[in-house]
Parts: C-alpha cells; structure tokens; sequence
C-alpha cells in the first residue's frame, strides 16, 4: 500500500509569520495537533505542534499574539512522498518519533499522513502491515528521548 492512498490530502498549514494565537486557532478549529509551516509558494520549512506552542509560552513570558510560529517551530522535519511504501514510512515515523509526516511533491506540500491513517486503514490483513508493526513504532514513538525509557 502506498501512502497517496491513505493521507489526507485536506491538511491546514501556516507561515513562518503566523502568531502562535493564530496557529491554536487553526490546530483548535481543525481537530489536530500539528500544523505545517510553509512558505509563500507552499514550500514545507517546518511544523509546530500543540506541545511546541504550550512550552513556548510557558517559557517566554509572552502573550501567544506576540510570538511567531517561526520562532519556536522544528526546522528538520521527516517526510514522506505520495508513490513510498506505507511500510517504510511506518518505519521513518519510528525512527523520528512522530506520529504524523508531512507529504511533499517536487518540494510541495500535499498531504500529511499519520499512524491514525496507518492503522484505521493498514493495519489489521489489509496490508502487509501486521498489529505488532504498528505496536512497534508506537513503543519506538513513545519513547523518552532522554533515557529511552517508555512513557508512562
């Protein structure tokens, strides 16, 4: 199975210039927990997630309208292309320890996928992925970055 059919391909994304009041509204009013960051031409430079916009305010003693997206988002990002196997990406989120992957065509922004994706429409005999695959990269995810001790 390939990964162009089982993104979403209706993915919300923001600018380097966005407030991070304005990206928890995109993240609030869409139901997710990432945004990619693109820039004008809809080029991915990055992603912020809920978890990067709670520290950063707790952290910079300013208000979520003064502080830009493009002052706390991740600049290295793991990707994935439409033709990739699903179970290679499967394994690229593992090894980054996301849960979501953005997808790029000839340098643009066109789906994201995520291990939701992956096992509501993989997993389980419908691929070759099998349970203990997905179980795998979720130990691998949920890792401490730190102590490679699992969360708890």
């Amino acid at each position: 199975m390939k990964v162009e059919e089982i993104m979403s391909s209706n993915v919300k994304a923001c600018g380097r210039g966005t407030s991070l009041a304005e990206a928890v509204s995109i993240l609030w009013k869409n139901d997710c927990g990432v945004l990619p960051v693109v820039d004008d031409e809809g080029r991915l430079i990055g992603t912020i997630t809920d978890r990067d916009i709670a520290i950063a305010l707790g952290t910079k003693n300013r208000l979520a309208s003064e502080v830009t997206v493009g002052e706390v988002m991740t600049n290295h990002v793991a990707t994935t292309a439409p033709p990739e196997d699903v179970r290679s990406a499967l394994q690229r989120m593992g090894d980054a320890r996301v849960r979501r992957l953005p997808v790029i065509s000839d340098g643009m922004l066109i789906g994201m996928l995520s291990i939701n994706d992956i096992v509501l429409r993989a997993g389980g005999g419908r691929t070759d992925l099998s349970h203990e695959d997905i179980a795998e990269t979720l130990k691998a995810i949920c890792q401490h970055r730190a102590t490679g001790a699992v969360a708890g």
